[in-house]
């Protein structure tokens, strides 16, 4: 138990100072309340009104995303690859280069079609 007393301690300071934050930004914060304020902020752009149903989203954006999915898969394949790679052998080795080979022609693929271009 005296190994996590410093992790419960750490986890405890964390909670008290976002919570003192929240506390302490409602009472210094500004209390005047106006229409810019209470608007939806858009980095100083007016807002354009959306049609029903949120509209229609360029695939680029979920292509990011799942671009992003795959490399993120694979650094987690590749972390337990690299801390237990002395037991694993020559198997181990050769199976982790195939898969990086795979991920490299995705990638090469993908930047080839202009994926990664954001317009």
């Amino acid at each position: 138990m005296d190994l996590y007393i410093p992790l419960i301690a750490l986890g405890v300071l964390a909670f008290v100072f976002a919570a003192g934050s929240v506390v302490m930004a409602s009472f210094t914060g500004p209390k005047r309340w106006n229409r810019a304020r209470l608007d939806a902020y858009e980095c100083g752009i007016e807002p354009t009104p959306q049609p029903v149903g949120g509209g229609r989203f360029p695939i680029k954006y979920y292509l990011t995303a799942m671009l992003f999915i795959i490399f993120d898969i694979e650094i987690i394949f590749l972390y337990p690859w690299a801390v237990a790679f002395d037991q694993m052998g020559m198997f181990a080795l050769v199976e982790m280069v195939l898969f990086v080979a795979a991920v490299l022609v995705a990638y090469a693929y993908v930047w080839r079609r202009g994926g990664l271009e954001w317009d």
